[in-house]
Order: C-alpha cells, then structure tokens, then sequence
C-alpha cells in the first residue's frame, strides 16, 4: 500500500482544527502530494474554492490560508544553507513570507495578528540536526505563548521510523541544530516529533498531528510509493540523506562533508587527505553496511571551494545494518589520528543557524565529548560505545503514532 502524506489526508477530511480558521503555513518545496502539487497551491487553492462557492456548506470545512512561513531555505528552497532567509511577498500567491530562519527563528506576536493556526508541512530528514526540527519546536512554543493551536500534516521518515543512535544532547548545548534530550537520529516522523517535544519541554501547545496513512515504521522513503523532492539542496537523493546522519558531523571540521560536490555527504575529504591511506584504515574496522571508496574532488562551492581534494564515498550496501552516526565517528577520528597536524575543528560562522559561542562539532554532536575524548586520542569505539539513548526510548514510546518498533 502506498503512503498518503498527512497534507492528502487533512484535504479529504479537514480537521476541526482547521474548519473556517485562517491559516498559517510553515512549509517548503518537498512538501508536495501524491502528484508534486505543492502544499502552498493545494491549501491555498482549498481556501480559495470554498471561500468561492461553498460558504453555505454543511459543517463548514473552509479556511483561508493567509501567511507563509519561511524555514532555512525558505518556502520555495532558494536559500543556500545557513544564509538568512528574508520576509518577503511569495509571488504566484501575493501571500506575505515571513522568516523564521533569520532575526526571528519562531513566529512571533505580529506575524501572528492574521493567523489564526499555524500549520506545518515540511519534510524532515530524521535527524536531531536538521533545522527544521527545531523550526517545528519554536512553533509549538509560539502557539502555546500566543494562544494559536499548531496542526502538524505528517510524512514519513525518509530513512525509516526505527533506528534511534547516537548520544543525547546535553544541556547547555541547546541551538538551532539541536533540542535537548534528543540523539541524532531519533526515528520519529516530524508529527511524533513534535509530540515528544511538547510532553518533553512542557511546552503546552494545542497540538494536532494529521498523520500520513498508510506508512509502517519500516519503510524507507522509496518503498512508500511517494515522489522524492530534495527536502534541502545538499540532501538531492535518498543516499545523501541515508548518510547525512553521520557525514553531517564533519560541518564541525575542517573536511569538505562533500557540499559543492555532485554527492554532498556522501563525499568527504580535503586538500592534505590521501585517500589510499584513508579508505585503508576504516576497511580495516569492517564497519557494518559501509565500503569506503578513495578518490580526488574538488568542490565548486562551501568548503575548499577550488582546491583537489582527497577524500573518500561513502557506499551503503546494506543500510539496515548501517550505523550512519557511528561511521561520521570513526571517519572523524581516522583523519584525526592519520592527519594530526592538518585536521582541525571548524569555528562557528555566526550564521542564523550557527551562533557564535561553542564549537560547531559541539553543538551538532550534542556536547563536548566527541570533541575532547578525539582529541585525547581515544579510538572511536569507546565513544560510541558510551552512548545511551535510554531515557529518550522511553518518552519515544509514548509518542508513536504508527505502530511499535
């Protein structure tokens, strides 16, 4: 069977949430239905038809979709990674944009005054770092503080609803690439997500989740049936996302994670790297589910910009047993312990997403750990082996909407 996105379900059977409301959107371009038709057209165009020629309909069901909210990349994903994203008019509706990945990072009082729900539709990745999470957090925190119910329209996980690895977030590491509490991977979709948070933080929002039908918690993003939209533009296939869990990890270092390459995450290296020497010592570990490839790139843009590269591909044969978070580890500490003078840990850029103030490594890995204990010239092992996602299964239990694990 194939899955229904939760924005299908919610346009064949509104909410009472959404029934004669004005409408709030937080949305990008991977938030389509079945036939690529975007969630800003389809709700949009719903409104507009009702407000037309139903207004005497039985039970109403009508909303007017009145502001868009733009995330990291903005509503129509033409935002590079990490730049602010503006307010502004979205053309093809004259709807006004207002940002949340830029000086406000959730919906604030005035944005507020013309919406009476926030709606959120966007594409997660499955990952504690991925923005749009914490995008989805600052509007539950919104809601709740200005009074307006949030409606999440669910998706699936594109990288499957069962895996939960890496450490916790501890606090005092808290940013915009990461809520407390959570591993890097959480195996939730967005809607359970924002469960987790709500009861977690205490946050009190009036929360409804739409969830998508038809989707068990196995299933990756291509057994869903569902079109593939690059939910960002360094996450263009399902393998750069299968691997972003991990790769993404070296954003806090000085190796290219492959942005300005054709295989972003999938493509890591740098100028000093030899790729022979590289790939030879993670084929050693005999890591599950993973080859690791050498080869030279050079990116065109981020990182390095210009300059060959050695590096590695990263090739997942078996992704059921790939640990994604624990392979970024040992690639880390591998170019740590083979490059000691050459590797170096990133200093933050101030970017929107990226705040001044701790290391990026630190924020992305959730504390200063992975950090400290590599520098220390301990093995990867031992600090994978330290991790306890315990207390965050236990509150993960409570919050599923599609079946136990």
């Amino acid at each position: 069977m194939a899955a229904i996105t939760g924005l299908e379900v919610a346009l064949g059977q509104p909410p009472d949430a959404l029934r004669g409301r004005r409408i709030g959107l937080v949305t990008n371009p991977a938030a389509v239905d079945r036939g690529l038709r975007l969630a800003i057209d389809r709700l949009w165009e719903a409104g507009a038809a009702g407000a037309a020629g139903a207004a005497g309909a039985a039970g109403g069901g009508l909303w007017r979709l009145t502001r868009l909210f733009g995330p990291e990349h903005g509503v129509r994903g033409d935002y590079v990674a990490g730049g602010a994203v503006p307010d502004s008019i979205d053309p093809p509706t004259g709807l006004p944009v207002s940002s949340l990945y830029g000086e406000h990072k959730r919906p604030t009082a005035q944005m507020l005054a013309d919406v009476d729900v926030l709606v959120v539709d966007l594409q997660d990745a499955g990952v504690r770092f991925y923005t749009y999470a914490v995008t989805m957090a600052g509007c539950l925190e919104a809601g709740a503080t200005g009074g307006r119910p949030v409606v999440i329209l669910d998706r699936p996980n594109p990288i499957g609803g069962l895996a939960v690895e890496g450490p916790l977030l501890q606090p005092g590491y808290e940013s915009f690439v990461g809520r407390r509490g959570q591993p890097v991977r959480h195996g939730l979709t967005l809607g359970e997500l924002a469960r987790a948070v709500n009861e977690a933080e205490g946050i009190g929002a009036n929360l409804t989740v739409v969830p998508a039908a038809g989707w068990r918690r196995e299933a990756w993003w291509d057994g869903t049936g569902l079109p593939w939209v690059l939910p960002s533009p360094n996450l263009p296939t399902l393998d750069s996302a299968t691997v972003y869990p991990g790769t993404c990890l070296l954003e806090g270092t000085l190796l290219s994670e492959g942005r300005g390459t054709t295989r972003p995450f999938e493509i890591v290296g740098a100028p000093w790297i030899e790729p022979y020497r590289w790939a030879a010592m993670l084929e050693e570990r005999c890591l599950p589910g993973v080859r690791f490839r050498p080869l030279w790139f050079q990116p065109v843009t981020s990182k390095h910009q210009g300059a060959r590269c050695g590096g590695l591909q990263l090739h997942v044969t078996d992704r059921e047993a790939f640990r994604p978070v624990a392979t970024g580890v040992h690639v880390i500490e591998t170019a740590r312990r083979l490059w000691p003078a050459e590797f170096g840990w990133r200093v933050p850029t101030g970017l929107p997403g990226h705040p001044r103030g701790r290391l990026a490594i630190d924020r992305l890995y959730g504390s200063a750990a992975l950090r400290e204990r590599i520098d220390a010239g301990e093995d990867a092992s031992g600090i994978i082996a330290s991790w306890d996602t315990t207390p965050f299964e236990t509150l993960r239990r409570r919050v599923l909407l599609y079946g136990d694990d």
